[in-house]
């Protein structure tokens, strides 16, 4: 049992709204939006939470009140006209019909948006300075403007209220623009919006005074602020606590959602969205001493992904609620599991990041491990049992094995996986020993544990053969046998290459100088890289592509990089390794410029290379003839949530997933095996 929790199953009163648990879900932006309005899809993933058990949902991250804040850029929610009201209506029904709460954010982007989207207007903000991570360089607002923005900010509050939500905050968190009316950084003024403390702050208090005047004194209106921006010319402790306090103190706000940090270029936004690589709930000290001056309820989310952590939260005082909003794109029943005393079955969040930046790339937010997340109107949460039992083989414990064999022991399936490792966790295990990405472990550790507890006959350290496979007279045999490592095409590369793979594992341990080249742009190289430079190696690393990274998203690309800086590693984007050979003892490898053609040489001990995973195949093609489907899956049944054919007597039909087919992430693999196996 977590200690503490009851502390998070108590009831919680703000103005005689009782939210049934201290357990939240802070507003972000899944991508979910469809012409502006949280549609069908955008509404499904919530009610999944409200279903599971939370007190509080709130959504739409950014939701725009004014036209000059666009909804565009990640399929945002746009509350500037009252076109949304019945789609509020119809959400609050759905998450209200499972005695959970919602609630949505409010705000005004200012310079943290883009111009050329939707209306094309000019992006505005309290002075002309240009937002790095926008790349927007804003109009100066004028006192018209500033009245039109208040104006917008009540209405959206009268149409929340409308729409039967339960509350709303605005945001001035990130860098929206009321903290860029409050923030030195971003406020250069000489009127009395600029200047001191006190100036800045009335801008805020203006927006939430018109909002409570439009939308009713007892309609909750809350604000979500930093405690910290955490930057040298921005805002402090001690005046975001004076901004914190004030608002409580005139009874604007009825809440106070507080985090660390901003988002005003790339790693500010890195350190404000924490990874793996950051302790669990590393900014909980900033909530907690505003919590000592204020007397309305504060809210905390940052990188809290466990229960138990949740539960010293809220017990010791520091925050009245928690929010685990990544933990609930992991697993949106975690609520109910820890209720019914199942906490061993809850999908814990690593961390990844996975589902944050895809946003950023202008992707849905789409979980790492739990592919269910955001598709469900396609893929269950819950598997239920098939009509008929069969026997099924399993071939691989890394995450496409291991989801298969669990999936289908869920649909009443007897099954064997076969893994030639005396281990699962098939290339995460890999993966998880480069520095902060360790925590990736948990995926393949929730999985192994829910196919033991399925009753799954493990073969450990035993690799499938043909007649091994056949000797078990399977029904289903599902190929998951993953990839091995590519040397890639550079002349000399398969004789004196050596793969990321060969150092994480331990294989072979490189010193002195190291060339690693990168042809993938994901973790993997970065990963190795800042493995390498830590043991001591010289390192530098060399990509095709513009920048190091290149593929890795928001939250986490800018981690890398400050490490690789910190670390010395030199780095080479638009260079393209051609040859390695040998000089004496040491290594030759020839760089060419991409752009230019010209070729430069470097003198290593050690050429590494990363590109990317080959099919462990010949399993599969051996044994596709024999099988009732030859090895094909049925695209148009599997997209349609449609059962696969399968042979009606004798024979197995053949499947295989993940990097068995080519080369991709532990999501795909992982998505492979549900939306196959949940029909099976």
């Amino acid at each position: 049992m977590i200690a503490n929790a009851q502390s998070l199953l108590r009831p919680l009163t703000i103005k005689g709204l009782t939210i049934r648990n201290r357990i939240m879900s802070t507003s972000h932006a899944p991508g979910y939006g469809k012409d502006g309005k949280p549609q069908e899809r955008y509404q499904l993933y919530h009610e999944e939470k409200a279903r599971g058990g939370i007190g509080l949902t709130m959504f739409g991250g950014s939701s725009s009140v004014a036209l000059d804040s666009p909804a565009t850029p990640w399929a945002q929610i746009s509350v500037a006209d009252d076109s949304v009201v019945p789609f509020f209506q119809e959400f609050s029904d759905r998450i209200h019909s499972h005695g959970a709460k919602l609630m949505i954010q409010l705000t005004h982007m200012g310079r943290r948006t883009r111009s050329d989207t939707d209306n094309w207007l000019p992006t505005i903000s309290a002075s002309v300075r240009r937002e790095p991570a926008s790349r927007s360089t804003p109009k100066a607002m004028e006192k018209e403007d500033i009245a039109r923005v208040v104006k917008d900010f009540a209405d959206a509050a009268v149409r929340a209220r409308a729409g039967g939500l339960d509350g709303c905050e605005i945001s001035a968190a990130h860098g929206h623009l009321v903290d860029q009316f409050w923030s030195p950084a971003s406020n250069e003024r000489a009127d009395e919006y600029g200047g001191s403390l006190e100036n800045r702050m009335r801008f805020g208090i203006e927006v939430l005074e018109a909002m409570r005047a439009a939308a009713g004194d007892d309609y909750i209106i809350g604000i979500r602020m930093s405690g910290d921006e955490l930057v040298a010319d921005g805002l402090s402790q001690t005046d975001l606590m004076t901004i914190a306090t004030e608002y409580s103190r005139r009874g604007l706000v009825d809440f106070l959602n507080i985090m660390g940090g901003q988002a005003r270029d790339h790693i500010a936004h890195a350190v404000s969205l924490p990874n793996m690589s950051f302790p669990v709930a590393p900014f909980l000290y900033l909530p907690s001493a505003i919590k000592r001056e204020v007397d309305v309820p504060v809210f905390h989310a940052q990188r809290v992904t466990d229960l138990a952590t949740a539960a010293r939260a809220v017990a010791e005082g520091h925050v009245d609620m928690v929010a685990m909003t990544r933990a609930h794109i992991a697993d949106p029943h975690l609520v109910n599991k820890l209720q019914d005393g199942r906490e061993d079955d809850i999908r814990q969040c690593v961390g990844a990041g996975y589902c944050i930046d895809r946003i950023y790339t202008g992707g849905d937010a789409l979980c790492i491990q739990n592919a269910a997340t955001g598709r469900e109107a396609t893929m269950p949460h819950v598997i239920v049992p098939g009509p008929v039992a069969r026997k099924a083989v399993v071939v691989g414990g890394g995450p496409a094995g291991l989801e298969a064999a669990r999936v289908l022991a869920l649909r009443g399936h007897r099954v064997v996986l076969f893994e030639k490792q005396k281990a699962t966790g098939g290339q995460i295990s890999i993966a998880a020993k480069a520095g902060w990405r360790e925590a990736l472990t948990g995926i393949s550790r929730w999985l192994n544990a829910q196919v033991v507890k399925l009753g799954v006959d493990m073969r450990l350290g035993q690799e499938a053969t043909t007649e091994l496979v056949l000797s078990e007279q399977p029904d289903i045999v599902v190929i998951a046998t993953g990839g091995r490592p590519g040397l890639g095409h550079a002349k000399g590369a398969q004789d004196h290459a050596i793969s990321t793979w060969d150092v994480l594992s331990g294989k072979v341990t490189p010193t002195g100088s190291v060339l690693l080249y990168d042809e993938q742009g994901t973790h993997n190289a970065a990963s190795t890289a800042e493995h390498m430079a830590k043991s001591g190696c010289l390192v530098e690393i060399a990509t095709h592509d513009r920048m190091i990274g290149e593929e890795i998203g928001t939250t986490n690309q800018p981690i890398h990089l400050r490490d690789l800086y910190r670390l010395g590693v030199v780095m080479s984007p638009n260079m393209e390794l051609v040859e390695i050979y040998p000089e004496g003892n040491r290594l030759v490898a020839a760089l060419r410029n991409t752009y230019t053609d010209v070729e430069e040489e470097r003198v290593v001990d050690r050429v590494v290379v990363d590109y990317g995973t080959l099919p462990l195949d010949a399993l599969y093609f051996e044994l596709k003839d024999r099988s009732a489907n030859h090895g094909q899956t049925d695209q148009h049944a599997l997209l349609l949530g449609q059962p696969q054919p399968l042979p009606q007597a004798g024979g197995y039909a053949l499947y295989r997933l993940g990097d068995a087919v080519a080369g991709r992430n532990i999501h795909a693999a992982i998505f492979d095996a549900l939306r196959l196996c949940k029909d099976l």
